[in-house]
């Protein structure tokens, strides 16, 4: 089969098989450790690879960071559950806190962004649409203060008590 590798073939180290990774999108160094741990790659020639990407510029956490961060909030999620899910890569919490901070996100905008896009034309003043709308964007990763105040908003500033 053409593309198939040979019997003859060199296996390609770790690093290689970790640049290959990057190439494609940013990974977090538990991420590639996780990847190449799958593959077969001994502790020890997995670290020295992670160690020279790192050196090198080509794995850097705070970049990883960064990029889901953006990647996440544009996809219309929460501060809670990036950083939950930040926080499943094995970052410190400073990075965690950076990457948010990176966003420069208005996260009531983006909730009521959200519930106009989702909830626009239901009617928000039936109790039931606002806590489905409000479940909604807690299960995104708003905090409840702005999920209330974004379905509040996006009925025009009726109260909502819950």
């Amino acid at each position: 089969m053409a593309g198939r590798r040979g019997k003859d073939a060199v296996e390609p180290t770790a690093y290689q098989r970790a640049l290959g990774l990057l190439v494609r999108r940013e990974h977090s160094r538990k991420e590639l450790g996780r990847k190449l741990r799958a593959k077969g790659v001994a502790a020890e020639e997995m670290d020295v690879a992670l160690d020279k990407l790192s050196r090198q510029d080509f794995q850097n956490d705070e970049r990883f960071a960064e990029a889901l961060a953006r990647t996440r909030s544009s996809s219309g999620y929460g501060p809670m559950r990036i950083r939950a899910e930040l926080g499943t890569h094995g970052l410190p919490r400073e990075a965690i806190d950076a990457a948010l901070e990176a966003c420069a996100r208005d996260w009531l905008a983006s909730a009521r962004d959200i519930i106009i896009r989702r909830y626009g034309n239901k009617d928000l003043s039936d109790q039931a649409v606002r806590r489905k709308a409000v479940d909604f964007l807690l299960r995104r990763g708003f905090d409840q203060k702005s999920a209330f105040a974004a379905v509040r908003t996006g009925h025009g500033g009726d109260d909502f008590d819950g």
